[in-house]
């Protein structure tokens, strides 16, 4: 069986090397990876599809607003 490359971590387009967050889906768990990009290293969050799909509504209404 062929082994896949793990996909590509995802960076906001407009962040320009600043300090930031990126993402990736991984197929194999079925879960959204979320790192920050100056400590590729440190800790990785994982949340369901589901969650990620609650979080980004809630930021799309507001609701990450300060």
């Amino acid at each position: 069986m062929e082994t896949l490359d793990p996909p590509a971590w995802k960076t906001r387009p407009k962040s320009q090397g600043q300090d930031c967050a990126q993402w990736r889906f991984d197929p194999q768990s079925e879960r959204v990876l979320f790192r920050h990009s100056k400590r590729p290293d440190s800790e990785v969050l994982e949340f369901t599809l589901a969650e990620w799909r609650a979080f980004i509504a809630g930021a799309k209404e507001g609701e990450a607003d300060l």
